[in-house]
C-alpha cells in the first residue's frame, strides 16, 4: 500500500511519502505547492528505481558562483593560457558574479541575460560587454554538459558592433620614432614594424627562434607577466625579415637566451615596454601610441603595397581572416581590380566601337550590318 500527501507544517511545504512499508518526509526545496508535488514525483520515481531520496543525494543546480568557481579552476586552467585565466577571472569577479552569483545555473534564462545587458550597456561598450557575455556562455555550456540540466539553454545575443576603428603610423612617423629611440628600443621598434610581431611575442622571442641565413623568424611564445607561453593562436608562424631586421639583428652582442632581455639577461617587463614607447613617442614630437599600433602599422604598409589579404592573414597569425580584412580599404585598387574582371573582352565585337560622345554616338562595324541605331542611349 502506498500513501502520499503534500502538506504545509510551520509556513513550509512537505512531501510525506509511505512507500513499501517505510514512511519518507522530505521538506520541498521550492517552498510551494505545486514545487512539493514536483518534489513528490521526483521522489516517487527514485524510489520505484530504488534509489536514495537522502536529501544529500538529490541532484541540485549549483549557485553560478559556486560553479564558476569550479570552472576556473579546472576547464580555465586546463584549456587557456594565463592571460585568458587572469581574464575570464576579472570578468566572473567583478561582473558576472555579482549579477549572476546567487542564481542557479539552470535558472538563469534569455531574460536575465537581457537585464543583465541593460545594467552594462551605459558603463560599457558593445565589444567589452560581448566579451563578458562569451565567458557566460562558455560557463554555462560547460556546466549543462557537466551537470546535465535539462532545462533550455538560455540564448546569449551578442550586441551588434561597428567595425572598429584602428590606427597606424605613416611612414615618415616611422622614421621619426626610429631617429629618436634608443637603445635597445630602437632595435625592437624596427623589428615591430618589420615584422607585426606583438610585444609578448617580441619579448619572448628567443635566439633559437631566428635563422639569420635563411632570413626567418620562428613565432612560438609569447610573454606574459613574465612567463613565456603560446602565442594568442596557439600555432607557430614564420615571418621572412627584411635587410634592415637581419643587419640589426646580426650585431647584437648577446646570441643566446632572450633576443631582448633586461640588464640581468631576463625578459623585459611590458610595463617597462609600454612606459619607454610613450617616451620615445613624446620625443619624436608625434602621439602616443602603444606597441601594438606599431603591428597595425605593419599590416597596413603592406596592404597599401599591395600585398594580398591572405598573406598578410599569414604574417600576422590571424586564425580567421575577418581581423585581417580590416586593412582592405587600404589596399590599392582593391575593388576597382576586381569589377574590371567583369569586362567583356568582346566588347567591340558586340556593341561596336564607340566615338566621340560615348553615350550618344556609335559607329556601324562590318560584323553589325543589320545594326540601324544611329543615337544610342
Amino acid at each position: 500500500m502506498q500513501y502520499m500527501a503534500v502538506r504545509i507544517i510551520k509556513k513550509s511545504w512537505w512531501v510525506d511519502i509511505r512507500f513499501a512499508r517505510q514512511r519518507y518526509r522530505r521538506r520541498s526545496p521550492e517552498n510551494t505547492r505545486a514545487g512539493a508535488v514536483a518534489y513528490e514525483a521526483l521522489l516517487r520515481g527514485r524510489l520505484v528505481r530504488g534509489e536514495s531520496v537522502d536529501i544529500e543525494s538529490v541532484k541540485k543546480t549549483p549557485k553560478f558562483r559556486g560553479y564558476a568557481e569550479s570552472w576556473l579552476n579546472t576547464y580555465v586552467i586546463n584549456n587557456n593560457k594565463p592571460s585568458e585565466q587572469d581574464k575570464k577571472e576579472s570578468i566572473l569577479r567583478i561582473h558576472l558574479n555579482p549579477f549572476f552569483g546567487k542564481i542557479s545555473i539552470d535558472k538563469i534564462t534569455t531574460h536575465k541575460v537581457e537585464v543583465y545587458k541593460a545594467t552594462k550597456i551605459k558603463k560599457y561598450n558593445p565589444k567589452t560587454i560581448n566579451n563578458q557575455l562569451a565567458v557566460l556562455g562558455k560557463c554555462l555550456r560547460c556546466a549543462y554538459d557537466e551537470l546535465e540540466i535539462e532545462t533550455k539553454f538560455p540564448e546569449i545575443k551578442p550586441n551588434k558592433l561597428i567595425d572598429p576603428t584602428f590606427t597606424y603610423l605613416s611612414e615618415e612617423e616611422c622614421s621619426l620614432l626610429l631617429k629618436h629611440a634608443d637603445e635597445i628600443w630602437k632595435d625592437m621598434i624596427l623589428v615591430a614594424l618589420k615584422t607585426g610581431l606583438r610585444l609578448g611575442e617580441l619579448l619572448a622571442l628567443d635566439w633559437n627562434d631566428i635563422n639569420l641565413e635563411s632570413k626567418v623568424i620562428s613565432v612560438r611564445r609569447s610573454m606574459y607577466k613574465g612567463s613565456p607561453g603560446p602565442t594568442k593562436s596557439h600555432k607557430v608562424r614564420a615571418v621572412s625579415l627584411t635587410e634592415d631586421v637581419v643587419k640589426v639583428l646580426s650585431v647584437r652582442s648577446n646570441k643566446k637566451g632572450y633576443v631582448f632581455p633586461d640588464e640581468k639577461g631576463e625578459a623585459l617587463k611590458d610595463h617597462r615596454a609600454a612606459r619607454n614607447i610613450h617616451r620615445i613617442c613624446d620625443l619624436a614630437g608625434i602621439r602616443r601610441v602603444r606597441w601594438h599600433v606599431l603591428r597595425h602599422s605593419f599590416s597596413s604598409h603592406l596592404a597599401m603595397a599591395g600585398v594580398s589579404m591572405r598573406i598578410i592573414q599569414d604574417l600576422l597569425g590571424h586564425s580567421s581572416s575577418r581581423m585581417t580584412m580590416r586593412y582592405v580599404h587600404l589596399s590599392p585598387h582593391t575593388f576597382e581590380d576586381a569589377i574590371n574582371k567583369l569586362n567583356l573582352t568582346d566588347f567591340n565585337e558586340l556593341f561596336g566601337h564607340y566615338v566621340g560622345n560615348q553615350d550618344k554616338v556609335r559607329v556601324k562595324t562590318k560584323k553589325r550590318k543589320h545594326d540601324s541605331w544611329s543615337n544610342f542611349r
